[in-house]
């Protein structure tokens, strides 16, 4: 399980940081669906029990800690859609998503921990990155919960609208059941037409796996 040192380690190293957020994102590897990042600055003396990467979570565990988290801590939750992704490439939008949702905390955080090895670069606060950040940083596997359940119901949602992707159970990435999808239904809007294989139906004929 993860736990708060890195954030208490931040603030008495410097006094001058009193709130820290934790900063990750879901969705860059789908063809389908927006890429979702979530920002979190938990309460230190309220923090949720069991936080851990959410991946490493079952789909119940996640689902009762959502709750929990939205209960006591400061949210906020953005969503780069698939023309923006197409348009400026999935690096990008994900540093993008990242800076959406730290500028829609209620408050500007006085430090940002990004999960992975790189920075966004818009940030208006000192932030540091942190590998595998979601299973080390409280705050950081808060925001993982909050963005991947987010956006595995946005998915499932977007999976009534379109039926026939498996987007309820894949979330978009590039499954069997997808790929069927693609050869017997073609390309929808939430597509991302600048990932190879929704290119490659598009553009050159090409069945989804080439």
């Amino acid at each position: 399980m993860t736990d708060f040192s890195i954030e208490t380690a931040l603030m008495q190293s410097n006094p001058a940081i009193k709130t820290i957020a934790g900063v990750d994102e879901v969705g860059r590897g789908p063809w389908a669906g927006p890429v979702t990042a979530c920002a979190v600055i938990l309460d230190p003396n309220n923090i949720p029990t069991g936080l851990n990467d959410s991946k490493k979570l079952s789909a119940k565990r996640r689902a009762a800690l959502f709750e929990e988290i939205h209960d006591c801590a400061q949210i906020s939750i953005a969503h780069v859609e698939v023309d923006e992704i197409d348009r400026i490439n999935i690096l990008q939008a994900t540093f993008r998503a990242m800076e959406r949702a730290v500028a829609g905390l209620a408050i500007t955080p006085d430090f940002a921990l990004i999960d992975g090895n790189k920075i966004p670069p818009n940030l208006s606060m000192d932030a540091q990155a942190v590998v595998k950040g979601d299973a080390k940083s409280a705050s950081i596997a808060a925001a993982s919960i909050i963005a991947k359940v987010t956006r595995d119901r946005l998915m499932g949602d977007l999976a009534q609208q379109f039926p026939g992707y498996g987007w309820e159970r894949n979330a978009g990435y590039g499954t069997k059941m997808h790929q069927l999808g693609l050869q017997n239904l073609g390309v929808t809007p939430h597509h991302r037409r600048s990932f190879k294989p929704i290119h490659n139906i598009l553009y050159k004929g090409n069945s989804v796996t080439n």
